[in-house]
C-alpha cells in the first residue's frame, strides 16, 4: 500500500528541506549586500553603497594644513552598525518625486526663500528654493536650498515608502565614509592640485552645482564627498570634539540651535572641502550650497 505524502516523517523532511532552502536564500541575499555592494529599494530610490564596519581617527591632526580649532581633538571612533550610504548626493529629481508624492513644501517655499552665495556675498533670494536656486539645474544635480528640517521630512517619507529605515548620517558616519580608510586632508591624498579630479569647488565650478557622479569617487565608491553641495548630518554643533561619542552615534542635544553639514560645496575653497572640515547653521536655514546624503540601516 502506498504511503501518504503527508505522513509525519515525510512532512518533517519536507519542512527541513524548506528551512535549508530559506536559510541558503537568506545567506545568498546577505552576500549580495556585502560591503561595497550597490543596491536600491525601489526604482526611484537613491542608489546606496553598503559600507564596511571599522575604526578610524576622526578629526584633523595638528600637522594638517588648513586645520581649524573645531576639528580637534582627533579621537578613535568605531562604526559597528551595518549601514549603506547614498552613492551620490540626493538628486533634484529624487527630491521632486518626494515633493510630488507627499505634497511637501520646503521651508524656503513657505518662508522667505533661500540664502544665495553669489560673487563672494551671501544674500537671501526672495522666491528662490530647491526649484530655482539661483542657477540652472537638471534632475541629476544635487538638490540644494533644503533645510535640515526638509531633509528629515524626506527620510521619513522614504522610510515609509520602502518600509526600511532611512536617516541622515551622524557626523562620525559621514567622516568614516568620506575618508574611506584615508588619513589625509582629502580622501585621495593631501595635494590641492588633485582636488579638481574629485570635486566641484570654487576654482572649477563656475559658480553652480554640477550633475552628480562626474568626478572620481572615493575609495568606498561614493561620489562628490568633496564639493558640489554641503551635506547635512544628524548632529548638533559642538565647538570641539571634547567628550564626543566614540561609537559612531550622532551627538545630539535636548535643545539644538545649529546642525552640522560636511563636505564643502561648489562655492568653497580647498580648505573647506577637506574631509575634516565642518560647518553648522540653524536647522531651518537653507542655502543654494547645502544638500544632503542619506544612510539606510542594514540587517
Amino acid at each position: 500500500m502506498n504511503k501518504s505524502p503527508f505522513e509525519p516523517a515525510r512532512v518533517a523532511g519536507w519542512f527541513a528541506g524548506l528551512l535549508l532552502s530559506l536559510c541558503a536564500a537568506g545567506a545568498s541575499a546577505q552576500a549580495v549586500y556585502g560591503a561595497g555592494s550597490v543596491m536600491k529599494d525601489c526604482t526611484d530610490c537613491p542608489e546606496m553603497v553598503v559600507l564596511p564596519k571599522g575604526h578610524f581617527l576622526m578629526g584633523a591632526p595638528d600637522s594638517e594644513a588648513g586645520r581649524k580649532p573645531n576639528e580637534v581633538p582627533q579621537h578613535d571612533v568605531g562604526i559597528s552598525v551595518n549601514i549603506a550610504m547614498s552613492r551620490f548626493e540626493l538628486q533634484k529629481g529624487e527630491f521632486a518625486r518626494f515633493v510630488d508624492d507627499a505634497g511637501y513644501k520646503t521651508e524656503a517655499e513657505t518662508g522667505d526663500g533661500c540664502w544665495l552665495w553669489q560673487n563672494g556675498e551671501l544674500n537671501k533670494g526672495a522666491g528662490t528654493s530647491w526649484r530655482n536656486p539661483g542657477f540652472e539645474q537638471d534632475d541629476r544635480h544635487p538638490v540644494v536650498c533644503v533645510s535640515w528640517n526638509d531633509a528629515q521630512a524626506y527620510v521619513k517619507w522614504l522610510s515609509q515608502k520602502t518600509s526600511k529605515t532611512y536617516r541622515l548620517p551622524s557626523e562620525a558616519e559621514w567622516e568614516f565614509a568620506a575618508r574611506a580608510r584615508s588619513t589625509t586632508r582629502y580622501s585621495f591624498g593631501s595635494e590641492d592640485a588633485r582636488l579638481a579630479d574629485f570635486a566641484w569647488f570654487t576654482k572649477v565650478s563656475e559658480g553652480h552645482t554640477h550633475a552628480v557622479g562626474e568626478k572620481k569617487p572615493n575609495g568606498f565608491g561614493l561620489f562628490d564627498v568633496h564639493g558640489n553641495a554641503w551635506e547635512w548630518t544628524q548632529d548638533c554643533w559642538h565647538d570641539t570634539y571634547i567628550n564626543a561619542p566614540t561609537d559612531g552615534n550622532a551627538w545630539d542635544d535636548p535643545v539644538c540651535q545649529r546642525r552640522v553639514f560636511r563636505g564643502g560645496s561648489w562655492g568653497e575653497s580647498p580648505r573647506l572641502t577637506r574631509t575634516a572640515a565642518r560647518v553648522a547653521i540653524a536647522p531651518s536655514n537653507r542655502g543654494n550650497f547645502v544638500g544632503m546624503r542619506i544612510v539606510r540601516a542594514m540587517p
